[in-house]
């Protein structure tokens, strides 16, 4: 089996690359070219954006917290663990402690930890056989391979109870602040400005953006109004006449030409932290659930890549568009931003792992648990990884159609 092209994929993707013969050490090439390449990297990344490089090195954290769950919860479950390294590829460098390789790859696209005996086909020294994955409880088991995706979570909460604590958390403040005028417009006629607070419109107060849209979608085209505004502490009384808007000609719908917001971060107690951070991370958990689902339909994906879909919660991405994105978020908010895009990415990953498709850790915990219901009076059934090998490569064609897509998307049509 291990010299045909299912034996190769179950090797290296499905069972993590046990069965291959230890590896020499990094040559002087792969070393020197993989310093480069890296170094390049967080170079080029400072000098485009210090805000891109602080994401990706919360990513590189990141990758390195979600592979020392799984190492971590393997050694305490008695299972030998031989490799942790960051990237991918040939060897950087790399240093053994206590039978363990520690190292640095030359492609930056994620991490592992080799955990030996991950299914029946991996081909183990005999004495190494009880201290293996398969050969471990079902808890540990579950234990082990849900340790990542879990950790991500954790990642996830410590980032935003962290932001909340230090910044606050974004609610409506009551103000509706002003941010940006257009020029020749009825509002900067009427002499509005950037970082006005509307108070009221005719006299009627208004306490969010969507309340003032709503009222100015109201009027009717020539129609004039008058606007108390709070301008740095002092109560200015301005008159405008609004146009049709020029996004709904056909409606008799009024225009100022302004963009306004009214949430903002606002300082929380440390109670309301405790309790309103893992309340939003429980909801962003179900919305990237269903994020997830929506990008495995094949059909959702080729729209994108035909351009018939346009719909952004069904766009696969990859670790390029959400560096750029990344950007946005810290030119926007600052560290906030920053923060708070990396917990809604450790909060995918960690999602997107536990579905159940080979080799993605959630293939690997549906196998356990299948093996636990088939196991019966005290007899432990084992699963045959040979027989899943058509299903896991068309899981591993799925998930590269969705990623070479999504780095077309991000790299194209960004």
């Amino acid at each position: 089996m291990s010299d045909t092209k299912f034996g190769r994929l179950a090797n290296e993707v499905v069972s993590g690359g046990t069965q291959r013969p230890a590896e020499p050490g990094a040559s002087l090439g792969a070393a020197v070219g993989g310093g480069i390449a890296w170094v390049a990297l967080l170079v080029y990344l400072a000098f485009v954006s210090p805000w891109m490089l602080v994401f990706v090195i919360g990513l590189a954290v990141s990758i390195m917290l979600h592979e020392l769950g799984h190492f971590w919860t393997a050694r305490r479950s008695g299972m030998k663990a031989t490799q942790f390294f960051l990237g991918f590829g040939p060897r950087v460098w790399s240093v053994h402690r206590n039978g363990v390789e520690y190292g640095l790859r030359a492609i930056p696209l994620g991490g592992f930890v080799k955990i030996v005996g991950m299914t029946n086909l991996d081909e183990v020294a005999e004495g190494d056989e009880p201290y293996t994955y398969r050969e471990a409880t079902y808890p540990r088991r579950m234990w082990v391979i849900t340790a990542g995706s879990v950790m991500h979570m954790i990642i996830a909460l410590a980032i935003v109870t962290g932001v909340y604590a230090t910044w606050g958390r974004v609610e409506e403040t009551g103000r509706v602040m002003i941010s940006d005028v257009e020029p020749g417009t009825p509002a900067a006629q009427a002499g509005m400005s950037p970082d006005d607070v509307v108070l009221a419109i005719d006299g009627r107060p208004t306490a969010t953006s969507t309340e003032f849209r709503a009222t100015l979608a109201s009027f009717a085209p020539g129609s004039a109004h008058r606007f108390s505004i709070d301008r740095e502490g002092t109560t200015v009384e301005l008159t405008a006449t609004l146009v049709a808007h020029p996004d709904f000609p056909d409606e008799q719908r009024g225009y100022l030409g302004v963009r306004s917001f009214s949430a903002d971060r606002v300082q929380q107690p440390l109670t309301d932290v405790i309790v309103e951070g893992p309340r939003d991370l429980a909801v962003a958990l179900g919305q990237a659930t269903v994020g997830v689902v929506k990008v495995l339909n094949p059909v959702n994906v080729w729209g994108h890549l035909t351009g018939t879909n346009d719909d952004p919660t069904t766009r696969p991405g990859t670790i390029i568009g959400a560096t750029r994105l990344s950007d946005d978020a810290g030119e926007f908010e600052g560290w906030p931003g920053v923060l708070f895009m990396l917990a809604a990415v450790n909060v995918s990953v960690g999602v997107f792992n536990m579905f159940p498709l080979l080799p993605l850790d959630g293939g690997h915990a549906v196998i356990a648990t299948y093996e636990r219901l088939r196991s019966r009076g005290g007899r432990r059934y084992r699963a045959d990884i040979s027989k899943m090998m058509p299903i896991a490569a068309i899981s591993i064609a799925l998930l590269a159609f969705m990623f070479l897509t999504g780095l077309y998307l991000d790299t194209v049509k960004f």
